[in-house]
């Protein structure tokens, strides 16, 4: 098994997704724009491994538009630009994710804001950093800021079952975990370094 388990134990839709009951749950805001289908630019702010880039996921999977990725990490001012070129030929328009946001400069930030404003594109970000202080504010100031909370232990704990008995079905084994406390701790409410 080549995938990481957090990779494969990501959810696929909004009722398989675990925490930020705030902003899934019912009656939600963020889950009727995603419902209705008209999800507006966003950023979402939270520590790592707390479900931003499973929304994004789960948001591109509900709405079926095309979905595009860049990590503000390796990407530049060109990959934007590539983007938005093909997204201004779209009948509807796409999603375009990227991760970690705050890293992008003011020059590559300054680079979406004409497709965000003109809806070329719907910006889906993700950053670890207070927004207010890492985005510029005429891209802030058109996009929703959703803050994603670390997972407490309740979500943990559903989400370790639920990677324990995926191990089970894909190895055909029995897995008995008797650490529970230990996982949870060493976690610190991230998933992915839970699952990991």
């Amino acid at each position: 098994m080549n995938t990481p388990l957090a990779e494969l134990m990501r959810p696929a839709s909004l009722d398989d997704y675990i925490g930020q009951e705030h902003l899934t749950g019912k009656n939600t805001v963020l889950r009727k724009a995603i419902e209705s289908g008209n999800i507006p630019s966003m950023i979402f702010w939270g520590p790592p491994g707390v479900g931003k880039t499973s929304m994004a996921f789960i948001i591109s999977k509900t709405l079926k538009r095309p979905f595009y990725t860049l990590s503000a990490i390796s990407s530049g001012v060109k990959d934007v630009r590539s983007v938005i070129e093909i997204a201004s030929s779209a009948e509807v328009p796409p999603l375009l994710f990227i991760d970690e946001i705050h890293r992008f400069n003011k020059s590559q930030q300054d680079s979406l804001l004409g497709a965000v404003e003109k809806g070329v594109v719907v910006l889906i970000g993700a950053t670890t950093e207070n927004p207010s202080f890492e985005v510029i504010s005429p891209l802030l100031s058109r996009c929703q800021v959703y803050i994603l909370k670390g997972l407490d232990e309740s979500h943990l704990k559903t989400l370790l079952e639920k990677a324990r008995k995926k191990m089970e079905e894909i190895l055909s084994l029995k897995i008995i975990i008797n650490e529970y406390e230990a996982f949870l701790r060493v976690s610190g409410g991230d998933a992915r370094k839970l699952l990991n």
